[in-house]
């Protein structure tokens, strides 16, 4: 019998930092003689996350593992442990297109809903090193070249037609999309329980409410997201889910990952570097500079994946390859506007803005948010590159 099967035989129950070593030891991960220490460090909704550390070899190594509910909420609220399985395969998915943005995994079990990962401690989660005020002048352009490796080599343009359609059905991921499906698309717009406001904003978030031509457009945005299966999405790609340091960037956390709409990615690094550039104005033009190096860099490495290696025959169409990226520069600007509403009003916030101390700056960075949020919804289809977009801001 071998060590997984052995894994899967045991029945479901949540790591402690002791068990946590215990695994790492049957696992093999470290000598025999190593003295082990274990930290709970996740700070997240939805999983456990531990750092198993040898001192004494400089070793180290993450453990993940998922909960059968969100932590933010408590057990009221399930969630399936496949999703485990899901970010484990994305990982390996992700590292072997784009393979100096992604961690390596070691090993995963979907039995006890694991995934055993390359320590990245050196690295700072990159909203983190924002707020501090740090800068990480290769953040964007490393983004750039990751996004257009993973949604051009996940896409029919980068595979055969039964390899694409074997993979949108492995990603299957139907409770942690609708999470997103509530959450982004859904409850801002109207008076959920879920939302999470202050009451200075509730002149803003009634107009949000009370506005047909910002939720027919969102309604758009939300058939997108349910039936674009265009590539498989990293899902829930903001600041938070990237580590980064002055030389090296790493995105982690593809729990969400589905076949969706490649400007669904795209529009959450967008949205996630505005709200830095909104709640620190003396950082925005740096901000904004990392976003039109974040597009003009993934527009590049796309297209030149789209002559290289190009599986459609039709690719080689004038005009065919600029109606794409037209149409993924116009869904990005959406759903970044979605991200920018959601996470003001919504269930789950950010700490750029929510970290604001004084509240009159606090509110009026948030009223910013939201009146950004909705403009790059509703007039999303009028942009036409992203130096026209940022010049709006």
């Amino acid at each position: 019998m071998t060590l997984q099967q052995k894994q899967q035989q045991q029945t479901y129950e949540p790591l402690t930092e002791s068990t946590a070593i215990e695994l790492a030891k049957k696992l093999n991960l470290f000598s025999d003689q190593a003295v082990l220490q274990s930290t709970e460090i996740g700070d997240g909704n939805l999983n456990l996350v531990f750092r198993i550390v040898d001192q004494e070899n400089n070793q180290s190594v993450i453990i993940k593992q998922a909960l059968p509910y969100a932590k933010v909420v408590g057990e009221s609220w399930p969630l399936t442990l496949k999703r485990a399985t899901i970010e484990s395969d994305a990982l390996k998915i992700f590292k072997d297109i784009a393979p100096d943005f992604v961690p390596e995994v070691y090993f995963a079990d979907e039995e006890l809903a694991i995934t055993v990962m390359e320590d990245l401690s050196h690295l700072i989660i990159a909203r983190t090193g924002f707020i501090q005020g740090n800068d990480y002048p290769l953040l964007s352009a490393h983004l750039g070249k990751y996004l257009a490796r993973t949604l051009f080599l996940t896409s029919d343009f980068g595979l055969k037609p039964a390899k694409k359609k074997e993979l949108v059905g492995q990603f299957i991921n139907p409770e942690l999309c609708k999470i997103t499906e509530d959450l982004i698309f859904t409850d801002p717009f109207f008076d959920a329980p879920t939302n999470n406001f202050e009451q200075e904003l509730l002149k803003e978030v009634n107009q949000i409410w009370n506005d047909q031509q910002l939720k027919f457009q969102v309604a758009l945005l939300k058939k997108s997201f349910l039936t674009d299966s265009e590539a498989l999405l990293h899902g829930d790609l903001h600041t938070g889910s990237i580590f980064v340091s002055e030389e090296e960037t790493k995105v982690i956390d593809p729990e969400f990952a589905y076949f969706g709409p490649i400007g669904f990615d795209l529009g959450q690094v967008i949205a996630n570097l505005l709200f830095q550039a909104i709640a620190n104005s003396e950082k925005r033009e740096v901000i904004y500079n990392h976003i039109e190096v974040f597009w003009t860099t993934f527009v590049k490495d796309y297209e030149a994946l789209w002559n290289s290696q190009n599986e459609e025959p039709l690719a080689t169409t004038e005009g065919y390859l600029s109606f794409l990226l037209e149409k993924a520069l116009k869904d990005a600007i959406g759903f970044a506007g979605c991200e920018l509403i959601r996470r003001t009003i919504g269930l789950a916030h950010v700490a750029d803005l929510d970290g604001i101390q004084d509240d009159t700056e606090r509110i009026e960075a948030k009223r910013t948010t939201l009146s950004i949020g909705r403009e790059l919804i509703v007039n999303r289809n009028q942009f036409t590159s992203i130096q026209q977009l940022l010049s709006s801001l």
